[in-house]
């Protein structure tokens, strides 16, 4: 089992201001527990995320909104984009090198180089869409990694598999009427940014969760609804929104998910990626603001991906 680690060093570069939870620590403290995880540094193929260009950019967002964006960029200071968003001058490198990484992840697991992947990167995306950004996130990471598979791999399906704490609503936006995704998610609800739940389809298969849920009700909307679905699709490829921040010791929400449950969830949709698209997975870093819960929650999934037990 091949697992690729792809990041950049920009992406600890963008930073929104002192006391931000999407904060540059999220990925030093990832970057520190992998340090001290001897067998899975050895096992994981490191790559330098390259930067996105525009074409592979555009296949997920308005060229009006990507020109905004790099007029907005500043030259010193912040500049705000939504009431918790903003642009420092490394932002729009931090980006376009968050996006990269995606394509890059798909290009090589697409090829068979590696049997999956995972991105180490910053800024957030799922809640970016199509013609706006928001939330934390500019450009939707996981979109532009999954419409570059449909168009320039020639996969004529492709699912986005989002356990995020937060509803994907800039990923839903983008994939809305494209038959060739599908996207299934968990959420809290109500939770910014309040969407999800007038949106359900046989595409997007949304399972909102109330405040307090835990891994037990996590696993069976899993079980009951998504695997379900993934094996009905029957995609080419799956791709991760792997956001963390449904832990219990997050800040921001009320889940309860712990480490066992991302472990568990990992396997389960490896083994829907073995069976249904020989394996393919890209895994791409969303939310997670408590940062020991974090790093210790990245660790069990990409182990898992990299066929390790949980250390």
């Amino acid at each position: 089992m091949t697992t690729a680690w792809l990041t950049h060093p920009s992406c600890l570069l963008h930073d929104m201001g002192d006391y931000h939870p999407e904060c540059p620590e999220r990925l030093t403290a990832i970057e520190d527990r992998l340090a001290r995880d001897a067998a899975l540094s050895v096992a994981l193929r490191r790559e330098t995320a390259p930067a996105a260009t525009r074409e592979q950019i555009e296949r997920a967002h308005d060229a009006r909104m990507v020109d905004a964006l790099e007029r907005a960029s500043p030259a010193t200071g912040l500049r705000q984009i939504d009431p918790d968003t903003s642009m420092n001058p490394h932002t729009l490198e931090a980006i376009r090198h968050a996006a990269g990484a995606a394509v890059r992840a798909t290009d090589l697991v697409a090829s068979g180089e590696v049997d999956n992947a995972f991105c180490a990167v910053r800024p957030p995306g799922h809640h970016a869409e199509h013609a706006r950004a928001m939330g934390f996130c500019l450009f939707n990471n996981v979109a532009i990694g999954a419409l570059h598979a449909l168009e320039v791999h020639g996969f004529e399906r492709v699912a986005v598999v989002d356990f995020d704490v937060h509803h994907g609503n800039g990923t839903e936006d983008i994939f809305r009427d494209d038959p060739r995704v599908m996207m299934v998610s968990t959420f809290q609800h109500p939770l910014y940014p309040y969407s999800g739940v007038d949106g359900r389809s046989e595409r997007m298969v949304n399972v909102p969760l109330p405040a307090g849920a835990d891994g037990r009700a996590f696993r069976s909307a899993v079980e009951r609804e998504w695997i379900p679905a993934l094996d009905r699709f029957a995609p080419d490829m799956i791709f991760i929104s792997a956001g963390f921040d449904a832990h219990r010791d997050d800040q921001l929400a009320s889940l309860a998910l712990l480490e066992d449950d991302y472990d568990w969830v990992t396997a389960r949709l490896m083994e829907a990626a073995g069976r249904l698209c020989a394996g393919r997975i890209v895994s791409v870093l969303e939310g997670g603001y408590s940062l020991p819960a974090l790093s210790r929650s990245v660790m069990v999934h990409v182990r898992r991906l990299a066929g390790l037990s949980p250390a």
